[in-house]
């Protein structure tokens, strides 16, 4: 645990300020046999933009290792480690065949599973490809995103589909922008909904839309997966309530983007799916997808076209505009990078707008050390129609104020009620879940509504 640094106490105190402490290895660190890297390498993790691996192989780095990715001719996807286990040349230069992947250097030949299927200088006979394999791990294409495996080959899981995958009308759209900080700052900023209050509304402009503003009611609820946030907000006679979803370590889901509390609508789901992929203690790379479906770009306001390698169709993420213009009107990339590379959680003064931060952090160490002391990392058990049930959602109720009783407590009423139908009960594994919820939702609304009529 990181010890909690105090305010200081003096005005003009700069400095009388503490040494700044190390960082909090155990969540942020993820080389090879670092607590958090053993966890996150239990999880297929996406590495790379199907479109950026063609006719020649992409080098990329994960978990502070250097790999190269590549397409057979007969369109096997392979990765391998980056240099050749002969003399070391890099594979960005290898050429696919049929196979694998050959060396320019001495033509080696790779399989994708790191067989060494050819030694072509040695002299016929030779037996030396017959005991060698080359560092490789598993790889696998998924709706225009490749995904790889870096545990032990010895436990590798299933690839888990979860329900906002394969959501009905739904258009996946890829897209990831690189971050020079460690990953799990970028992954926090999920379970932090306070900064869509000011980052995002109030301290410059409305990014999405001006019920954004409005402080809301919050909560933080453990899920089969992991944990979501619960923001309940009113808007004129409407509540709205809005969930985001973690799904441990590294996944997490973010409802419509430009959602404004204005029309009803009762489980409105997945706006983007997103990975937080480590590529080294110091950089990672947000990568997954942006949907588009009616329920979540019903003014078609979301942009397929902007949705892509280094660019995504919402304001502040990535690089995009100049220094000075991104510091007079930040974004999430601003306000993330700049907490230094890795962020030092013992300067932190945390508060109660922290406490879904707090929740996550416990959560990864839970699992982290699970995993040090040899049991199995939790998965959900529970499938939907073969599939694994998620948690994201917008919930806009057709709920007034009512008279004699405060508003704020009915909001936190109306958040914890609705939690309990999306999380809780035997109907997540339904066929019809989807429906069931819906329904119970509107019920509930109904029942809530007559309540402020009577």
């Amino acid at each position: 645990m990181v010890a909690q640094k105090q305010f200081l106490t003096t005005a003009y105190g700069g400095y009388l300020k503490q040494e700044t402490p190390a960082e909090n290895a155990e969540l942020t660190h993820v080389e090879k046999g670092s607590p958090a890297g053993e966890l996150l390498r239990r999880y297929w993790q996406p590495i790379a933009l199907t479109s950026e691996v063609g006719e020649v192989p992409l080098g990329f780095r994960m978990f502070g290792e250097d790999l190269v990715v590549f397409r057979t001719t007969k369109g096997e996807f392979g990765i391998l480690d980056r240099h050749c286990s002969h003399r070391g040349t890099s594979l960005e230069f290898g050429l696919p065949t049929e196979d694998g992947l050959r060396c320019c250097y001495h033509g080696w030949l790779f399989g994708v599973d790191g067989r060494v299927l050819e030694t072509p200088g040695d002299p016929p006979g030779s037996a030396l490809k017959d005991r060698l394999f080359h560092g490789a791990y598993p790889c696998k294409e998924y709706k225009g995103l490749i995904f790889g495996y870096f545990g032990s080959p010895a436990s590798i899981p299933d690839f888990p589909i979860y329900d906002s995958y394969e959501y009905p009308g739904d258009k996946l759209v890829p897209y990831c922008i690189t971050y020079p900080c460690n990953w799990l700052q970028v992954q926090e900023n999920v379970m932090d909904p306070a900064h869509a209050v000011f980052l995002h509304t109030r301290v410059t402009f409305s990014h999405f839309s001006d019920t954004w503003g409005e402080l809301p009611v919050m909560d933080f609820v453990e899920t089969p997966t992991g944990m979501i946030y619960v923001t309940t907000r009113r808007w004129k006679d409407k509540v709205w309530v809005r969930s985001n979803d973690i799904i441990l370590p590294n996944l997490a889901q973010v409802g419509h983007i430009w959602e404004d509390g204005q029309d009803a609508k009762q489980f409105g789901r997945v706006g983007i799916t997103r990975w937080t992929t480590p590529i080294d203690n110091t950089t990672c790379k947000v990568i997954g997808w942006r949907h588009f479906h009616p329920e979540v770009n019903p003014r078609g306001i979301g942009k397929e076209d902007e949705c892509s390698l280094e660019k995504v169709d919402f304001y502040g993420q990535g690089v995009g505009q100049s220094f000075e213009e991104r510091q007079r009107l930040p974004g999430d990339y601003d306000a993330i990078v700049s907490q230094r590379p890795i962020a030092r959680h013992g300067l932190e003064h945390l508060t109660y707008c922290d406490k879904g931060v707090v929740m996550l952090r416990k959560l990864l160490r839970r699992d982290i050390r699970k995993v040090a002391a040899g049991e199995d990392v939790p998965t959900s058990a529970l499938r939907s129609g073969g599939l694994i049930p998620t948690y994201c959602h917008d919930t806009v109720l057709a709920i007034p104020p009512i008279a004699g009783i405060d508003d704020l407590e009915l909001q936190a009423e109306v958040g914890r009620r609705v939690t309990e139908i999306v999380v809780e009960g035997e109907h997540h594994t339904s066929d019809d879940r989807l429906t069931i919820v819906r329904n119970m939702l509107t019920e509930y609304e109904r029942s809530v509504a007559s309540q402020a009529a009577a």
